[in-house]
C-alpha cells in the first residue's frame, strides 16, 4: 500500500463513515480518528509523508471557511463576550497552566518549550465540535458560542505557539516583542481578510456562472491565509474575516444557481477534508510511536497530568464565568449559557483536533545552535495523548452527557420563528404580485392563479403555516395530489432528456443544461 492508495483509502472511508456515524450516533471525526489509529498500527501500512508545515495551510483554510459560511457577523457581534473569554482568555490560561505542569515535570527544559506545548493543546477544534453539536440538538446559543470559540481560538493559540517556538529556537524572548507580535498579527489579519473579502465580492459580481463563482470561493481562503502569513499576520483570523465578509456580501449578489452549487460544493468539500484530517490524526499515531520509541511508557505520567489540566481547567473556567456573570449576562441579554447543565455540556464538548496535531508535528527538529529542540518528543507524545483522549473519550460520551443533563434546543420556538419568516416571505411575494398586477394589467384569473401558486409553494415548504392560514384540509389533500402529479411529470421530462443523451448527434452538454434546469424547477430556457 503506497501513500497515494492510503490517501484515497482515507477519503473512501470518510464517505462510508458518514452513514455509519449517523446510524450508531457517533460523530464521523471520531470514527475517522479510530480508523486512522487502526491503520497506523498495521506494520505494512505506509506513513503519509506530508510536511508538517503544510498541514495547516492545506487543511485549515477550507475547513474554517466552510464553518464560517454557516454563521454571520451578527451572531459573533451578539456573542462576542463569551467567545472572547474562551477564544482568548481560556486559551491563554490553558497554555499557562499546561506550561507550568510540564515545566514542573521536566524542570530541565526551558519554560518556552513548555509554553509551546500549552499553546498546542489549548484550542478546541471547531470541526469536531460542530460535527457533534449539529447531531445532538443543542440550543442555538450553545452552538453559536462553540462555533465562535472553535473558529477564533486557533488564532490566539498559533500566535502564542509562534512566539514560544521562536524563543526556543533563537534563545531570546521579550514580553514587549510578544505583545507587539500579537497586535500586529491581528491587525494584519483583519486588513488582509477585509481586503480579500471586498475583492472577492467584486469578482463574484463580475463572474456570471455559478461554477466560476464557487471556484473563486475555494481559492480565497487559501489566498487569505497565505498573504496574512507572508506579512506576519494570523492566517486563521484572515480566513475568518474574509469568509464572514464574503458570506454576508454575496447574500445580495449570488443567485439561486450560485447558492445551490455553492452549498453542495462546500458540504462535500468539508466532509472529505474533515474526514481526511481526522484520519490523518489517527495515522500520526505511528509517527508518534516511532519518535518516542520504547520510552513511551515513561511519558504516560506527564501526558495524564496535562490531560487532566486541560479538561479540568476548562470546567473550572466555564463554571466560574457562569457563576460570576450569569446575572450580568441576563441583564445584557447575552447568549452565554444560563444554567449549570448547559455549562457542563459546553465543557465536555471541548475536543482537540487538527490544529493541535499540525502544530505538534511542525515543531522544529533543531535550534539555531544546532541542538535538538528541547522536549520535542515529550511534547509530541503529550499533545497526541490530549487529542486522543478528547476525541475518543469525550466525543463518544458527549451524547450521554447531553441526555443526562437534559439540554436540548427549544424546537417550538425555532419552528415559530421559521413560520414567522415564511409568513414574511409570503407577504413580500403577494405585495410584489399586486404591484406587478397593477403595472402590467394582469387579468384577474392570472393574478388569482399566481397567488394560489405562491400559497401552495409555501405550503410545500411549511405545511403547518399554510394549514394554520387556510384551515382547509381539502386544500392540503389537493396540494399533495398536485405535488405527486408534478413530480411524475418532472420525472417523465427528465427521463426523456436523459434518453436523448444516448442518441447520435445529441451533444451531452445540451442535455446536461436542460436536465439541470429541470432539476432547478425551470421549464424553459433563460
Amino acid at each position: 500500500m503506497d501513500q497515494l492508495v492510503l490517501m484515497f483509502t482515507l477519503l473512501f472511508a470518510t464517505i462510508l463513515a458518514e452513514p455509519l456515524a449517523r446510524r450508531i450516533g457517533v460523530a464521523s471525526p471520531v470514527l475517522m480518528t479510530v480508523f486512522g489509529c487502526v491503520v497506523a498500527l498495521i506494520p505494512a501500512a505506509p506513513r503519509i509523508q506530508l510536511p508538517p508545515h503544510l498541514i495547516l495551510p492545506l487543511v485549515l483554510p477550507p475547513l474554517l471557511y466552510a464553518a464560517a459560511r454557516r454563521t454571520s457577523w451578527q451572531q459573533f457581534a451578539e456573542n462576542w463576550r463569551p467567545i472572547a473569554l474562551r477564544a482568548v482568555g481560556l486559551v491563554a490560561a490553558t497554555a499557562a497552566a499546561v506550561a507550568a505542569v510540564f515545566h514542573h515535570w521536566y524542570p530541565g527544559f526551558p519554560i518556552a518549550a513548555a509554553i509551546v506545548l500549552g499553546a498546542i493543546v489549548a484550542p478546541p477544534d471547531p470541526v469536531a465540535a460542530t460535527a457533534l453539536a449539529s447531531r445532538l440538538g443543542l440550543p442555538r446559543r450553545l452552538v453559536v458560542v462553540l462555533d465562535g470559540e472553535g473558529l477564533f481560538n486557533d488564532a490566539t493559540a498559533i500566535v502564542i505557539y509562534t512566539v514560544a517556538v521562536q524563543a526556543v529556537v533563537t534563545g531570546h524572548f521579550s514580553t514587549l516583542h510578544a505583545a507587539g507580535e500579537f497586535v500586529i498579527s491581528a491587525v494584519v489579519a483583519v486588513l488582509v481578510g477585509l481586503a480579500l473579502g471586498w475583492a472577492g465580492t467584486k469578482l463574484t459580481a463580475y463572474l456570471e456562472e455559478a461554477p466560476w463563482q464557487v471556484a473563486l470561493s475555494l481559492l480565497l481562503p487559501f489566498a487569505a491565509y497565505g498573504f496574512a502569513e507572508a506579512w506576519h499576520g494570523s492566517g486563521v483570523l484572515a480566513v475568518l474575516v474574509c469568509a464572514l465578509y464574503l458570506t454576508d456580501a454575496v447574500t445580495d449578489i449570488g443567485d439561486r444557481d450560485y447558492r445551490l452549487v455553492s452549498d453542495s460544493f462546500w458540504e462535500i468539500t468539508e466532509m472529505l477534508l474533515a474526514g481526511f484530517a481526522f484520519g490523518l490524526i489517527g495515522l500520526e499515531l505511528g509517527t508518534v510511536l516511532e519518535a518516542t520509541g520504547h520510552d513511551w511508557p515513561r511519558l504516560l505520567g506527564v501526558a495524564g497530568a496535562v490531560v487532566a489540566v486541560v479538561v479540568l481547567l476548562r470546567l473550572v473556567w466555564l463554571l466560574a464565568t457562569w457563576a460570576i456573570g450569569q446575572g450580568w449576562w441576563r441583564r445584557m441579554d447575552a447568549d452565554e449559557p444560563y444554567t449549570w447543565r448547559e455549562t457542563i455540556v459546553t465543557w465536555w464538548a471541548g475536543m482537540r483536533g487538527v490544529a493541535t496535531v499540525a502544530l505538534a508535528l511542525a515543531i522544529p527538529l533543531l535550534t539555531d545552535t544546532g541542538a535538538q529542540f528541547p522536549g520535542r518528543t515529550e511534547i509530541l507524545f503529550t499533545a497526541f495523548a490530549v487529542v486522543l483522549f478528547t476525541l475518543l473519550v469525550q466525543g463518544p460520551t458527549l451524547p450521554l452527557v447531553v441526555r443526562l443533563t437534559g439540554v436540548h434546543a427549544d424546537t417550538r420556538a425555532e419552528r415559530a420563528l421559521e413560520r414567522e419568516l415564511w409568513e414574511r416571505v409570503m407577504r413580500a411575494q403577494v405585495a410584489k404580485l399586486k404591484e406587478l398586477a397593477a403595472s402590467e394589467n394582469l387579468p384577474d384569473e392570472l393574478y388569482e392563479g399566481l397567488r394560489e401558486q405562491f400559497r401552495r409553494r409555501m405550503a410545500r415548504a411549511d405545511p403547518q403555516a399554510a394549514d394554520e392560514e387556510d384551515a382547509r384540509a381539502q386544500a392540503m389533500k389537493d396540494m399533495r395530489l398536485m405535488n405527486k402529479v408534478r413530480a411524475e411529470i418532472g420525472d417523465a421530462g427528465r427521463r426523456e432528456a436523459l434518453a436523448a443523451r444516448r442518441e447520435p448527434g445529441m451533444p451531452p452538454d445540451v442535455v446536461d443544461r436542460v436536465t439541470r434546469r429541470l432539476d432547478f424547477g425551470r421549464t424553459k430556457p433563460g
